[in-house]
C-alpha cells in the first residue's frame, strides 16, 4: 500500500520510521513532502525513501495519506491538493479540533476521511492514537490504516465526540507527564542524588508503574493502595500531594486542554 505523508516534522518523522522499522511498508512504499528539501535529503539518506517538496504529488501518490502539516495550515493544504487525491485515497488527520465535516467540507467533495490523534511516544514505538473513521471508510480500509499505524503506536477506535478528550488524555499528556518526571527528579538532587540517577529512577518509576496498569488489568487506585503500607513514607507522600492538589491540578489542566481542541 503507497502510503504518503505531507509534511515531515519530528511527529510524522517517528511515524514513518516506526512503519518501516515494523516492516509494515517498503521504503518505496512511502513518499513525503516538505517545504525545505535538505532535511527530506537526510531522511532519504537514512530510510530510502521517495522525497518532494511538490504536495501534489504526495497526494496522488497515495493509497493513504497522512496530512502532517499543523493545524492552522489545514485549510490552505487541503486546497492545494485536494485535486490530486485520487478517489478511493484514504486520507488520515493528524491535526486536533479538525473535525470529519470540516475535512470533508474543505475537500469539497466525498472523500475517504480517518481522523486520528497521535502522541510523541510514538518515537520510541510507544505511541498511543485515538481513531474515528468517516462513514465511507470501510471496515477493511480502516483496518489496513490501524496496522499501519501499529508499527509506531496502540490504537483504538473511538466516536468523534471523544477525540478532543483524546488529546487531553493522550496527545498533550506525554508533556504533563515530562513535567512529573522532572518535578520527581528535581526533588531527588534536592535530597543529594546526581542528576542523571535522578532522571534515570524517575522515569523508570514512571514506565514501570504504567506498565503495571496496562499489563495487570488492575483499578490504579488498588495498585497505589499496594504500595502504601500503613504508617510508611509512601502514604505521607501522597498525603501531602493531596494536601497540594495534584489530582484537581491535572483535571483542570486536561478539561482546559479539552476545551481548547474543541475551540480551534
Amino acid at each position: 500500500m503507497k502510503t504518503g505523508f505531507i509534511g515531515c516534522g519530528n511527529m510524522a518523522t517517528a511515524m514513518v520510521r516506526g512503519i518501516l522499522k515494523a516492516k509494515k511498508a517498503e521504503p518505496e512504499e512511502i513518499f513525503v513532502s516538505r517545504r525545505h528539501m535538505e532535511p527530506l535529503q537526510q531522511l532519504q539518506q537514512e530510510l530510502g525513501i521517495g522525497i518532494t517538496t511538490d504536495n501534489k504529488k504526495v497526494a496522488a501518490f497515495a493509497d493513504v495519506l497522512f496530512l502532517a502539516v499543523k493545524p492552522q495550515f489545514y485549510a490552505e493544504t487541503i486546497r492545494e491538493i485536494r485535486d490530486a487525491v485520487k478517489e478511493n485515497t484514504i486520507v488520515v488527520s493528524i491535526a486536533p479540533g479538525k473535525t470529519l465535516a470540516w475535512l470533508t467540507e474543505q475537500f469539497e467533495r466525498s472523500v475517504k476521511v480517518v481522523r486520528t490523534m497521535p502522541n510523541t511516544p510514538a518515537m520510541v514505538g510507544e505511541g498511543m492514537m485515538g481513531i474515528c473513521p468517516g462513514t465511507s471508510v470501510t471496515e477493511k480500509e480502516l483496518e489496513a490504516v490501524r496496522e499501519l499505524c501499529s508499527g509506531f503506536s496502540r490504537t483504538e477506535i473511538v466516536t468523534e465526540n471523544l477525540m478532543d478528550v483524546v488529546v487531553s488524555v493522550s496527545g498533550s499528556a506525554p508533556a504533563y507527564v515530562f513535567m512529573f518526571i522532572e518535578a520527581m527528579a528535581d526533588a531527588a538532587v534536592a535530597d543529594g542524588m546526581p542528576r542523571k540517577s535522578a532522571y534515570t529512577f524517575a522515569a523508570q518509576a514512571v514506565l514501570g508503574s504504567a506498565k503495571m496498569v496496562l499489563e495487570t488489568g488492575m483499578h490504579p487506585g488498588e495498585l497505589k493502595d499496594m504500595v502504601c503500607s500503613p504508617g510508611g513514607t509512601t502514604i505521607e507522600a501522597v498525603r501531602v500531594l493531596e494536601e497540594k492538589g495534584l489530582r484537581s491540578a491535572v483535571i483542570e489542566a486536561m478539561k482546559a486542554c479539552t476545551k481548547k481542541s474543541r475551540d480551534m
